[in-house]
């Protein structure tokens, strides 16, 4: 893994951790976002490194690409609208954070997409009464 995703990683953590977000969050880099249940009580946001590449633009330039996957999780009482809308919407301000923008601290990483996949987990939902929504970030730098 190189230094460099890392380096993007933890700019979202910090972008994250600085954001005014309803209901306020306290993300953390991990490489297994892997809770207990009883842990998941409280909300959970999880940064998790996923993958870079490479591609050649010309002789001198170089376009690198760099996903990062930010998980959304938390256990749920009732598992109705106004239990889990603020969840739903609690993604969307993260992608809005972050799309078409550049990482605070890191500026040459720009954000180009932001999509959750997926939206919500229902398997998580029916097995273990718990919201899990995972939205991949993908930034490039070019060198």
């Amino acid at each position: 893994m190189n230094a460099e995703l890392l380096r993007v990683a933890d700019g979202v953590v910090d972008a994250l951790n600085a954001a005014a977000l309803d209901p306020e969050v306290q993300a953390q880099r991990l490489y297994q976002p892997q809770f207990e249940l009883p842990e998941l009580n409280v909300l959970r946001v999880s940064v998790v490194p996923k993958d870079q590449t490479a591609q050649a633009l010309t002789r001198g330039q170089t376009r690198r690409i760099f996903r990062v996957d930010v998980g959304v999780q938390k256990k749920f009482e009732r598992g109705d609208a106004p239990e889990l809308d603020p969840l739903v919407t609690l993604v969307e301000r993260i992608a809005a954070l972050f799309h078409r923008r550049r990482l605070p601290g890191l500026s040459e990483a720009f954000c180009t997409v932001a999509k959750p996949e997926p939206v919500y987990a229902p398997e998580h939902m029916d097995q273990f009464r718990q919201f899990t929504s995972v939205l991949t970030l993908t930034f490039q730098m070019l060198e």
